[in-house]
């Protein structure tokens, strides 16, 4: 039976990449007397180049930034405006507060587990309002491990008291997500962009809201199987 159903943050629930490009261009707008000689689409298609989809931390993006455009600005004080006006600038996926209602209606725990600092995590999470619908929330700051590591999963799975064949992982990343949570047992359903083409074999949506027919799919199977 599946009791619990655990989410990554970033691309999954969050639309981190037209979160980006709009905080991005808000940032342009109000530094731009000081961004003398660098046009809007060039500071911004650097920014995004240079983040690496999140997997550079922001401190080296605009050290780098600073640098390659000698800006009259310090690397500090960008990236302090970064963590102070990212959350103005969440995005959710289409349809992730109906589908995380509908979870909860049908008695579901629900967990994240997400690489980052913990701070700003936290206030991208209650950015988006749904810091109350999870039992757990788990950043690998905080934690000292990150995903893809099997402790971090199974940590998981602990303090929410269920055992990996009762929980389904969602999240992006076929390796930090969807390899992480089948290592240790779980099932796991890759939350893929429409641009995505790989063909992997995993079990995918591209609809938040495609996750409950999966699951009651899932659980329909489970069922007949144990009444073998």
């Amino acid at each position: 039976m599946i009791k619990g159903i655990l989410f990554d943050l970033d691309e999954t629930l969050l639309n981190r990449k037209d979160s980006v490009e709009s905080f991005i261009q808000d940032q342009f707008q109000r530094y731009k007397p000081y961004l003398a000689g660098v046009t809007e689409e060039t500071y911004c298609s650097r920014f995004i180049e240079l983040d690496n989809n999140g997997y550079t931390w922001k401190d080296h993006v605009y050290e780098r930034l600073v640098e390659e455009y000698q800006l009259r600005l310090s690397s500090v004080e960008l990236l302090d405006d970064y963590l102070l006006h990212f959350r103005q600038h969440c995005k959710p996926f289409m349809g992730m507060l109906e589908m995380l209602e509908g979870l909860k209606n049908r008695g579901y725990q629900l967990g994240m587990i997400t690489n980052g600092r913990t701070a700003f995590q936290l206030s991208n999470i209650r950015a988006l309002g749904i810091e109350a619908y999870f039992d757990t929330i788990m950043i690998s700051e905080q934690e000292g491990i990150k995903k893809p590591e099997s402790k971090l999963f199974l940590r998981a799975l602990e303090r929410m008291d269920l055992k990996a064949h009762e929980a389904v992982f969602v999240g992006d990343h076929l390796i930090n997500d969807i390899k992480g949570a089948k290592d240790v047992g779980m099932r796991a359903i890759w939350k893929k962009r429409d641009e995505d083409t790989e063909e992997t074999g995993e079990v995918y949506v591209h609809s938040l809201l495609d996750l409950l027919s999966v699951l009651e799919e899932w659980t329909a199977e489970i069922n007949k199987t144990n009444q073998r």
